[in-house]
Protein backbone atom coordinates (compact mmCIF):
# COMPACT_ATOMS: atom_id res chain seq x y z
CA UNK A 1 0.00 0.00 0.00
CA UNK A 2 1.45 3.71 -0.73
CA UNK A 3 1.02 6.61 1.66
CA UNK A 4 1.26 10.45 0.52
CA UNK A 5 4.91 10.24 0.64
CA UNK A 6 4.94 7.90 -2.14
CA UNK A 7 2.71 9.94 -4.45
CA UNK A 8 4.64 12.44 -7.05
CA UNK A 9 3.67 13.88 -9.83
CA UNK A 10 5.97 16.20 -12.32
CA UNK A 11 3.92 19.07 -12.77
CA UNK A 12 7.05 20.29 -14.89
CA UNK A 13 6.46 17.03 -17.53
CA UNK A 14 5.52 17.65 -21.06
CA UNK A 15 1.71 18.19 -22.08
CA UNK A 16 -0.84 18.93 -24.37
CA UNK A 17 -3.98 20.59 -23.86
CA UNK A 18 -6.22 19.24 -26.74
CA UNK A 19 -10.14 19.81 -27.90
CA UNK A 20 -12.53 17.68 -29.51
CA UNK A 21 -14.51 19.62 -32.25
CA UNK A 22 -18.01 20.00 -31.03
CA UNK A 23 -21.73 20.43 -32.48
CA UNK A 24 -24.12 21.32 -29.59
CA UNK A 25 -21.65 21.00 -26.77
CA UNK A 26 -21.23 17.10 -28.27
CA UNK A 27 -17.92 15.40 -29.28
CA UNK A 28 -17.95 14.95 -33.19
CA UNK A 29 -17.28 11.25 -33.33
CA UNK A 30 -16.18 11.34 -37.23
CA UNK A 31 -13.75 14.24 -36.18
CA UNK A 32 -9.97 14.04 -33.81
CA UNK A 33 -8.24 16.37 -30.97
CA UNK A 34 -6.88 19.33 -31.95
CA UNK A 35 -4.15 21.33 -30.26
CA UNK A 36 -4.77 24.10 -27.98
CA UNK A 37 -1.90 24.94 -25.67
CA UNK A 38 1.37 22.96 -25.28
CA UNK A 39 3.68 23.60 -22.37
CA UNK A 40 3.73 21.52 -18.62
CA UNK A 41 1.42 19.49 -17.33
CA UNK A 42 1.00 22.67 -14.49
CA UNK A 43 0.38 25.41 -17.65
CA UNK A 44 -2.02 22.88 -19.58
CA UNK A 45 -3.84 22.75 -16.02
CA UNK A 46 -4.03 26.45 -15.61
CA UNK A 47 -5.25 26.77 -19.01
CA UNK A 48 -7.99 24.29 -18.63
CA UNK A 49 -9.20 25.32 -15.74
CA UNK A 50 -9.88 28.84 -17.55
CA UNK A 51 -12.38 27.17 -19.88
CA UNK A 52 -16.18 27.33 -19.13
CA UNK A 53 -17.33 24.12 -16.70
CA UNK A 54 -19.94 23.15 -19.20
CA UNK A 55 -17.55 22.78 -21.90
CA UNK A 56 -14.67 20.51 -20.07
CA UNK A 57 -15.50 17.48 -21.12
CA UNK A 58 -14.63 18.66 -24.80
CA UNK A 59 -10.77 18.90 -23.27
CA UNK A 60 -7.88 16.09 -22.79
CA UNK A 61 -4.34 16.52 -21.52
CA UNK A 62 -1.97 14.51 -23.51
CA UNK A 63 1.24 13.92 -21.65
CA UNK A 64 3.54 10.82 -20.52
CA UNK A 65 1.95 8.33 -17.99
CA UNK A 66 2.92 8.85 -14.56
CA UNK A 67 1.84 5.27 -12.82
CA UNK A 68 -0.33 4.82 -10.95
CA UNK A 69 -1.64 8.21 -10.87
CA UNK A 70 -1.58 9.59 -14.44
CA UNK A 71 -2.33 7.70 -17.66
CA UNK A 72 -1.30 9.68 -21.12
CA UNK A 73 -4.58 10.91 -21.75
CA UNK A 74 -6.15 12.86 -19.16
CA UNK A 75 -10.16 13.64 -19.09
CA UNK A 76 -11.61 16.33 -17.67
CA UNK A 77 -12.93 14.79 -14.40
CA UNK A 78 -9.08 13.52 -13.87
CA UNK A 79 -7.80 17.13 -14.91
CA UNK A 80 -10.20 18.40 -12.15
CA UNK A 81 -9.13 16.39 -9.47
CA UNK A 82 -5.46 17.34 -9.58
CA UNK A 83 -6.39 20.68 -9.87
CA UNK A 84 -7.93 20.51 -6.97
CA UNK A 85 -5.19 18.57 -5.05
CA UNK A 86 -2.44 20.06 -7.06
CA UNK A 87 -1.41 22.13 -4.02
CA UNK A 88 -1.20 18.23 -2.13
CA UNK A 89 0.68 16.25 -4.13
Amino acid sequence: MMDANDIHIRFDAPAMLRKWPSINNERRADRSTYLLAEGTLDDCIREFMTKPEATRHLYEIHTAPQPPLLTKVLSADHITELARFRSFL
